[in-house]
C-alpha cells in the first residue's frame, strides 16, 4: 500500500490528503509543525476555479457557512475617484461563486474532514521535518528519507522514516523546498510592508463589496469576511501596503516569511489617514482591528523544477508569490486536485509527479511573475500615473478595452477565466474500488 506523507498541514497540504484521499489512496500522513492547528492569520479569496474544486471534495457547504460570497470587486484611486466596478463570482455568470474567508477557518474546515475521512492518525501536529534526503543513494527510485522531530507532550524525540512518496507543502520557508533547491537562502523581499488584520464592526460600515485602493506606493485591500450576525457586526479583513523602512532591511533573514508578526496599529495607521472609498473609511476599520500583523512583501523566484524522483511541491512551497490577484490560496487548492488526479491516473508514480508538474508549473510560474508586475491591480498604478490628482471620467484615463483586457489576461494566466471554470474540473478521476 502506497505511504504518502505530506509535510505541512496549511491549505494546500490539507486539500492534497482530501484529494488523494478521495482517488482512492488509504494511506496518507500529513504532519505539521504546529501543536495545534488554530484560527491564526486574517483572511483570503477564493477564485471560482478553487471553490469548484473544494465543492467537488464535498467540503464547500461547510466553508461557505463560514465565509461570505464575494459580489463585487472595486478599484479606486487614492483620491477616491472610481477606477472600475466589476461583478464577481455569481453575478459575473460563474457556476460558483468567489468566496472570502478567514484563513483560519478554511484550514479549520479542511483539518476535521481530513480527520473524519482519513481518520484522527492522519493529521500529526507538533511534528518538524528537520531532514530530507530525497533521493537516497542517488537512485531516482529510491524512496526520500525523512527525519522528524516530534515536540507534543509524551511525543518528543526523533524518527525517520522513508514514504513511497514525500509532498512538500511547508509554505514559503519549505523544509522540503531547501532540500531539493540546497542554498537557495531567504525569500527575496522587494522593499514594501504589508499590513494586515481582521476587525468586527457594525455591517452598515463594513461595505458589501471588496476593494482595492491606493497609487504607486500605497495601497489598501479591504473587503467582510462574514454575513452579519445576531448583533449586526461582520468581521471585516483588510490588508494595507507601504514602503519599508530602513529598519526592515537590516532585519535577520528569518522574519522575512513570517505572517504572524504582531504590531502595534498606531505604527502604520497615519499613513492612511483619510483614506475612504464607497463609505467605508480605512481609519474605522482600523479602529476596529482584533490585531495587526507585519509582513515584508516577499515571494520564491520561479524554480526550473518542482520534482526531484519521488518528491515535489505544491502550494507556496512550490510557488509563493505575491499576494496579489487573490491567487496563493487558490492555486494552492488548484495543486492539491491535480497532484491527485496525477497519481491516480499513471501507474508509474515517478511519471506521476512529472505530469503534475508539467500541468501546473507553467501557470502559477506565469502568475508569480504577472504579480511581480501588479497583476491586475496594475490599473491602480496606471491611474495614478495618468492623473496623479484623481479625475472625473475614468474611461478617459483608462479606456475600458485597455481595464478589460488587463483583467483577461490575468484570468487566462491563472486559469479561472469564466469558460475555462464553467467548463468543470479537469481533475476528477474514476471512483476507485481499492486501496492504493
Amino acid at each position: 500500500m502506497t505511504h504518502i506523507m505530506i509535510v505541512g498541514g496549511g491549505v494546500a497540504g490539507l486539500t492534497a490528503a482530501l484529494a488523494l484521499h478521495a482517488a482512492g489512496f488509504a494511506r496518507i500522513t500529513v504532519v505539521e509543525a504546529a501543536r495545534e492547528i488554530r484560527p491564526v492569520g486574517a483572511g483570503l479569496n477564493l477564485m471560482p476555479n478553487a471553490v469548484r474544486e473544494l465543492d467537488a471534495l464535498g467540503v464547500l457547504g461547510a466553508v461557505e457557512r463560514g465565509a461570505v460570497r464575494t459580489r463585487e470587486l472595486r478599484y479606486y484611486h487614492r483620491s477616491g475617484s472610481l477606477i472600475s466596478r466589476d461583478p464577481r463570482g455569481l453575478r459575473a455568470g460563474y457556476l460558483w461563486p468567489q468566496l472570502s474567508v478567514h484563513r483560519g477557518e478554511l484550514q479549520r474546515v479542511l483539518a476535521e474532514a481530513v480527520r473524519a475521512r482519513l481518520g484522527p492518525s492522519a493529521l500529526l501536529t507538533g511534528v518538524r521535518v528537520t531532514g530530507v534526503e530525497p533521493l537516497p543513494d542517488g537512485m531516482p527510485e529510491g524512496r526520500p528519507r525523512v527525519t522528524l522531530e516530534y515536540r507534543d507532550g509524551a511525543r518528543r524525540g526523533s524518527a525517520s522514516l522513508e514514504p513511497d512518496l514525500l509532498i512538500g507543502a511547508d509554505g514559503i520557508r519549505s523544509a522540503v523546498r531547501a532540500a531539493l533547491n540546497p542554498g537557495e537562502g531567504a525569500p527575496p523581499w522587494n522593499g514594501a510592508v504589508i499590513w494586515r488584520g481582521v476587525s468586527r464592526m457594525p455591517a452598515e460600515r463594513a461595505g458589501t463589496f471588496m476593494f482595492i485602493a491606493g497609487d504607486d506606493t500605497h495601497k489598501a485591500v479591504v473587503y467582510p469576511l462574514t454575513e452579519p450576525g445576531t448583533e449586526g457586526t461582520v468581521q471585516v479583513n483588510w490588508a494595507l501596503l507601504g514602503p519599508g523602512s530602513a529598519a526592515h532591511d537590516a532585519e535577520d533573514g528569518a522574519y522575512r516569511g513570517d505572517w504572524n508578526r504582531a504590531v502595534d496599529v498606531g505604527d502604520f495607521a497615519h499613513r492612511f489617514a483619510g483614506w475612504e472609498f464607497g463609505g467605508v473609511r480605512v481609519a474605522e476599520v482600523l479602529a476596529a482591528a482584533e490585531a495587526a500583523y507585519e509582513y515584508p512583501m516577499v515571494d520564491r523566484e520561479p524554480l526550473a523544477s518542482w520534482t526531484c524522483g519521488r518528491t515535489t511541491l505544491i502550494g507556496d512551497a512550490a510557488h509563493a508569490m505575491y499576494p496579489v490577484g487573490s491567487n496563493g490560496a487558490t492555486q494552492s487548492v488548484v495543486d492539491g486536485r491535480a497532484l491527485a488526479h496525477a497519481l491516480a491516473t499513471h501507474r508509474d508514480p515517478v511519471a506521476a509527479l512529472a505530469a503534475y508538474e508539467a500541468d501546473r508549473r507553467p501557470v502559477t510560474t506565469a502568475l508569480q511573475r504577472a504579480n511581480r508586475r501588479q497583476g491586475p491591480e496594475v490599473v491602480i498604478n496606471l491611474a495614478h500615473e495618468r492623473a496623479p490628482g484623481g479625475f472625473r471620467d475614468v474611461d478617459t484615463v483608462i479606456p475600458p478595452s485597455e481595464r478589460a483586457a488587463i483583467a483577461a489576461r490575468y484570468a487566462s494566466q491563472g486559469a479561472f477565466d469564466r469558460e475555462t471554470v464553467n467548463a468543470g474540473s479537469p481533475y476528477g478521476v474514476p471512483a476507485r474500488g481499492r486501496a492504493r
